[in-house]
């Protein structure tokens, strides 16, 4: 997966030095409210429910189904399956990230697809990239995706296809997938069906990282063939032009907080080895005085 500073549109910017304190945290997620699902008729499919005796606030979806979860069940889900402390710079946002998944994932016309896998394993990895523990990371990633109610495994080997068959595309053969014939090919057929009417389709921001994802890995950087893509697969292109704007403010704000964060560990990590030389001086010290005393008796 392609890493944050290689995005074209990524930005990377100097920042002052000073403590990433939770304030700077929350401004940061707050940004990250405008990462949120684009849904038609929302109200038609969700219900959303506060209780003023409770400080939990719970969302709930009115989906046919009687025993859909609530957030506030998914975001126990996912932290009775992974218990370790995540560092607040990307616990804030993970919270943010699977309370808008979930109503996306219980909304009524909501239908699993390998694009939409494709651009929540790059969310998910260039959230996470710089992350102190890659098996921490994994594991994240598989506990969030079952708090869903869906595979990880699934997720992994959808993008990874996706990418693979992208590799081999150009900038014609990539939006002609119409005409021929192929495993991925008829993945794209399929959500064009569904997105043009004749099936579940739900479009998201997910969706629209997936496309670009798409384009990116074929090299295809040209704006028309975003344009034709779009065409080919019924989604309407002011969309994800819009939703790549969010994506890749989301992104810059990701880097700046980043690049505090790394500022932030460094500066504890000598202060603590100063603290230890000091500690180890004191010691010295202290023995000498010992040794000394000891000696004059």
């Amino acid at each position: 997966m392609a890493a944050i500073s290689s995005l074209p549109f990524a930005a990377s910017g100097k920042t002052s030095e000073r403590k990433p304190s939770v304030p700077a945290v929350r401004s940061f997620a707050s940004n990250f409210d405008g990462f949120r699902f684009q849904t038609a008729s929302i109200s038609d499919s969700i219900g959303v429910r506060s209780s003023s005796s409770s400080s939990r606030f719970v969302v709930r979806c009115m989906t046919g189904s009687t025993d859909v979860p609530t957030v506030f069940d998914t975001k126990s889900s996912f932290l009775k399956s992974y218990k370790r402390p995540i560092p607040s710079i990307y616990n804030t946002v993970l919270q943010e990230l699977i309370v808008q998944q979930h109503l996306m994932r219980y909304k009524s016309t909501y239908q699993y697809d390998a694009v939409f896998a494709l651009g929540f394993v790059t969310v998910y990895d260039q959230l996470m990239d710089g992350y102190p523990s890659n098996e921490d990371r994994e594991a994240i990633f598989r506990a969030y995706i079952q708090a869903l109610k869906e595979d990880p495994e699934q997720y992994r080997k959808d993008a990874q296809k996706l990418e693979e068959w992208a590799r081999a595309q150009n900038a014609t053969s990539l939006v002609e997938f119409q005409s021929r014939e192929g495993e991925v090919e008829a993945i794209l057929k399929d959500i064009s069906e569904r997105a043009g009417g004749k099936g579940n389709f739900s479009y998201s921001r997910f969706f629209a990282i997936g496309l670009f994802r798409l384009l990116e890995t074929t090299n295809a950087t040209e704006p028309s063939v975003l344009d034709k893509l779009c065409v080919a697969l019924n989604v309407s292109k002011r969309s994800v032009d819009r939703d790549l704007d969010v994506y890749r403010n989301l992104l810059s704000k990701l880097v700046q907080a980043k690049e505090l964060l790394k500022e932030y560990v460094d500066r504890e990590k000598k202060k603590r080895e100063e603290r230890v030389e000091i500690q180890k001086a004191n010691e010295t010290v202290t023995k000498c005085v010992g040794e000394f005393q000891h000696a004059g008796r």
